[in-house]
């Protein structure tokens, strides 16, 4: 693995992959939805497809598609609350083409005025669809209640409304604003030719940059202890709910976060976990149930997803929170450490096998870790966590005062939800 910053400000890293015939390019700008001031919330989303809508040297979206597909290659985008990335994954051969498009789209888009407004229909049409998914919009409804009152509770898409109104001129100066070389990570991850540098120097190295301190993001406040769970729903007449369980977790730096991601292995990251055994099969009352952990700056959110019954809504609740209960009160044992740190090892090797998803470790590694960790030194540090460590943050993250529900279904209101679900008291 290999470290530069260009004269531009442009941090670069170089991750080869051995036995691939392929490579990566993947470029992570920080900036995302938190940064939004309410009246732009979604442009940072909006900027990420306008990318693809032509540039100067490939004018229109058919240009720049045609080019990829007549490569085979993989590429997209995606937008997050704190970061914002492109990527293109090519046969070797291509790297230097890969680097230039992505170069090309991130730097010299058109934003043409009428392709843009063409383009609100269609996200708002994604609205929609994420709305319409009961599956992935209810982890959206937990961090708007979780969140609320900071800018880590908004859609990502923003609204259908503000997509409408959204000025481009003001869209164009965000984007200008936050789309330099000194504030992005570029890396090349696989079957990385020779010349790399040079092709970097050639496309990211020509850019200028202001070297400026960027804007933040207002830093999240948590709420006040509450005597029950706060919750919110999306009404919806199914037959299974969707539901999702938070409590606040920890910062990206805290190095807590190792422990806490093995104990959310053990409470419900697999099929031997503790709920999956529990709700599913013993009891039957769910056809998925999981954990998982997103991690912001200074807060994360440890969230426990099922889809229920909706006739024994109460039934699963009891059972999970007992669940949720017992860990804290009850250590885990070595044997439940032990094949827990093996599954993290096994899951590593298995998705860091491939070109973009390690692309995806080091740039994240890059750009919000003090330093960068490998995945080895990481697994080290797995490797460490001791049963009191895990014990110890299942007691830090487990306040119930602090808990928070979402929930896609038949429901009134998010008292409606806790009355179903026997919180309400």
């Amino acid at each position: 693995m290999t470290q530069l910053t260009l004269q531009n400000g442009l941090r670069v890293m170089l991750a080869p992959v051995n036995g691939t015939d392929t490579v990566s390019v993947l470029v992570l700008v920080r900036v995302g939805s938190r940064y939004e001031p309410a009246h732009l919330n979604g442009s940072c989303h909006f900027i990420e497809h306008m990318m693809f809508k032509g540039t100067r040297r490939r004018p229109t979206a058919q240009h720049i598609s045609r080019t990829l597909d007549a490569i085979g290659a993989d590429f997209n985008a995606f937008t997050g609350k704190n970061y914002t990335g492109y990527y293109v994954k090519v046969d070797k051969s291509h790297l230097e083409l890969g680097l230039d498009i992505i170069d090309d789209m991130i730097f010299a888009s058109k934003m043409d005025k009428d392709e843009l407004n063409r383009e609100r229909g269609a996200i708002i049409e994604e609205i929609h669809m994420y709305e319409d998914n009961p599956m992935m919009h209810v982890s959206d409804l937990l961090e708007e209640v979780m969140f609320d009152g900071s800018t880590l509770g908004w859609e990502i898409a923003g609204t259908p409304k503000i997509i409408r109104e959204v000025d481009r001129d003001e869209m164009y100066a965000f984007w200008k604003k936050y789309y330099q070389p000194s504030n992005m990570v570029l890396v090349v991850s696989g079957n990385i030719d020779t010349r790399v540098t040079r092709w970097v120097e050639a496309t990211f190295g020509k850019r200028k940059s202001a070297h400026k301190r960027f804007d933040g993001f207002a830093e999240f406040r948590p709420h006040r202890p509450h005597k029950k769970p706060m919750a919110r729903v999306q009404t919806k007449p199914t037959e299974q709910i969707q539901l999702a369980i938070g409590f606040p977790s920890f910062g990206m730096q805290d190095p807590r976060n190792t422990a806490l991601t093995l104990l959310g292995v053990i409470l419900g990251g697999n099929m031997s976990s503790r709920l999956f055994v529990e709700v599913r099969e013993r009891k039957g009352l769910a056809y998925f149930v999981r954990v998982a952990n997103d991690a912001y700056e200074e807060v994360g959110n440890f969230m426990i997803r099922a889809g229920l019954d909706k006739q024994r809504l109460d039934v699963a609740v009891t059972t999970i929170m007992r669940e949720v209960r017992k860990i804290v009160r009850e250590p885990v044992t070595a044997k439940e450490l032990r094949d827990a740190k093996a599954y993290v090892r096994g899951q590593m090797a298995i998705r860091l096998e491939d070109s973009y998803e390690r692309a995806q470790w080091f740039a994240r590694e890059k750009m919000f870790q003090k330093s960068v960790r490998t995945p080895q030194q990481y697994l080290k540090m797995i490797e460490k966590v001791t049963l009191k460590d895990v014990r110890a943050v299942a007691g830090a993250v487990f306040d119930l005062k602090q808990m928070s529900l979402a929930a896609v279904g038949p429901f009134k209101n998010g008292d409606d939800l806790l009355k179903k679900a026997k919180l309400n008291t």
